[in-house]
């Protein structure tokens, strides 16, 4: 299953790039895993953009309003879509001012990263740990400790 991240302009802040090259180097011998921007306007515009870059995907919102998923329940999640046979599934982090609504009923769920308000690129970086810890949980490596 390739997996999608999308997050609204490149990350301004050193230990937020830092953070997001290193999940991308750890996972790429780990799975099909893109991490892509797309530039900010105004917030329909940004909405639009993230939906046409998502198309085809199963889409998450990213959002503290979201299900909050453990990491073994996000395992569960992510192999049963590896079950239904999805092919695609992408991650929308939104900006500072976060998803429109009309982006929020246009994805398949809602998920966060916890019930409090996170900086999007801090974000970014937790979600990118959370694949990576799934995909070593799929692979049977020892990454992870319940």
């Amino acid at each position: 299953m390739q997996t999608l991240i999308l997050a609204v302009n490149r990350p301004a802040l050193a230990y937020a790039r830092a953070g997001v090259a290193f999940y991308e180097e750890r996972l790429r011998p780990l799975g099909k895993v893109e991490v892509r921007y797309v530039k900010e306007g105004n917030a329909d515009e940004t909405a639009a953009a993230m939906l046409r870059a998502s198309e085809g995907c199963l889409r998450i919102a990213m959002d503290e309003r979201g299900r909050n998923l453990s990491t073994r329940e996000l395992e569960a999640q992510w192999r049963e879509w590896q079950m239904r046979a999805v092919k695609r599934v992408a991650f929308l982090i939104g900006s500072a001012d976060g998803h429109t609504e009309q982006l929020r009923a246009a994805c398949d769920q809602t998920l966060s990263l916890g019930r409090h308000t996170m900086q999007h690129e801090l974000a970014l970086v937790a979600l990118l740990e959370q694949v990576y810890r799934i995909h070593t949980l799929l692979a049977g490596a020892p990454y992870h400790r319940d």
